[in-house]
């Protein structure tokens, strides 16, 4: 019984890794207009009407791929904007908008392929991030 089980299992991943969602890059990128960009600036590159004035600078986001080997972190956005990672500059849990990005549960690839469970609107900012990569 064991083995059929495992068997089961190992069949139903294919189509659990199908399920995956990638988030809506068009709902992330209003998102990120109407929440993100006094720091970060309307082309993610860290120069918001905020950024002169906060104790760390926000980073360019377009090269977050770059920065890791060519590969999107997922996991360490997700992280850091959820507040699993969190970062002293957002004044603790990021965003501080934390209402907003809430939402229903949703699964997102992280860059190893394992699945990292997440809001909606998060996924959407995600995707949003990850489009526009140099």
């Amino acid at each position: 019984m064991t083995r059929a089980l495992a068997l089961a299992l190992l069949c139903a991943l294919p189509a659990a890794a199908d399920e995956i969602e990638t988030g809506n890059a068009l709902q992330g990128a209003e998102l990120f207009a109407t929440y993100c960009t006094a720091c970060h600036g309307m082309e993610g590159r860290g120069d918001g009407r905020m950024a002169p004035i906060l104790t760390v600078r926000p980073p360019d986001l377009t090269g977050l791929a770059a920065r890791n080997g060519g590969v999107f972190p997922t996991a360490r956005v997700v992280f850091r904007i959820d507040g699993r990672d969190p970062l002293l500059a957002h004044g603790g849990d990021m965003p501080l908008f934390g209402e907003v990005f809430r939402g229903e549960d949703t699964a997102v690839a992280s860059e190893t392929g394992q699945p990292i469970l997440t809001s909606q609107p998060i996924a959407d900012v995600v995707a949003f991030l990850r489009g526009f990569q140099e």
